[in-house]
């Protein structure tokens, strides 16, 4: 009798134990689907040695960016890339795979700093052309993340009565995650735009401090 109940005990905490790691693995998080994302880097060279010729470089020489139709110090053209695989029964088809990849490519200013340039011009411009690239980066992010997200809505699509319903729902699916990366974009432009001349403010005094600090080389 003893035995057995030691049996029953032993089974019983195996249950619970079994019913704990259910639960854990219910409580945790799945990882977020991460879209392949394949990025290059191109530079474009100005020139001038006050902030007033920098600023006519850039207006010059940056590129162009068709959503705006005016030149910009930094831009990230992008593009996004699906490739999708059907499973199909004789009653339904199915998304059985999705692997979505973003091709982004990074427009950056490259200053050919002539050696009469004030340290106060080469200090605003180690700040801006930081700022730059931090704000080219996060579309980088942005364009990254939707497209995770939108290689998950593709994997968790439920099976549909044929193939061309799949392939119609797929392409709604993308044309819904796309349309919404575009307005993060924009978005995010918009904050960057109205928050610039406070922005780079204090990061030409946090860059100050740190350099007055001995953190930094002077510029």
């Amino acid at each position: 009798m003893k035995r057995a109940m030691l049996g029953m005990k032993r089974r019983s905490l195996g249950v619970k134990r079994s019913l704990a790691c259910a639960l854990l693995l219910a409580m945790t998080p799945l990882p977020a689907a991460t879209a392949n994302l394949v990025k290059t880097y191109s530079y474009f060279a100005i020139g001038g040695s006050t902030l007033d010729d920098i600023e006519a470089q850039l207006s010059k020489r940056g590129p162009e960016v068709k959503s705006t139709g005016t030149r910009h110090p930094g831009a990230t053209q992008m593009a996004f890339t699906t490739r999708v695989s059907y499973a199909q029964t004789p009653s339904s088809c199915r998304i059985a795979d999705a692997v979505v990849t973003v091709k982004v490519k990074v427009i950056l200013p490259e200053w050919r700093r002539p050696r009469k340039a004030d340290a106060d011009v080469r200090l605003f411009w180690d700040t801006l052309s930081a700022d730059i690239k931090r704000h080219e980066e996060r579309h980088v992010e942005i364009a990254k993340n939707h497209g995770g997200e939108l290689e998950e809505a593709l994997k968790a699509t439920y099976p549909q009565k044929n193939c061309d319903a799949a392939k119609a729902k797929a392409a709604a699916i993308t044309a819904a995650v796309l349309a919404r990366h575009d307005r993060a974009q924009l978005q995010f432009d918009r904050v960057e735009s109205v928050n610039f001349e406070s922005r780079i403010l204090r990061l030409l005094r946090y860059r100050m401090e740190r350099i007055g600090n001995g953190r930094l080389p002077p510029a």
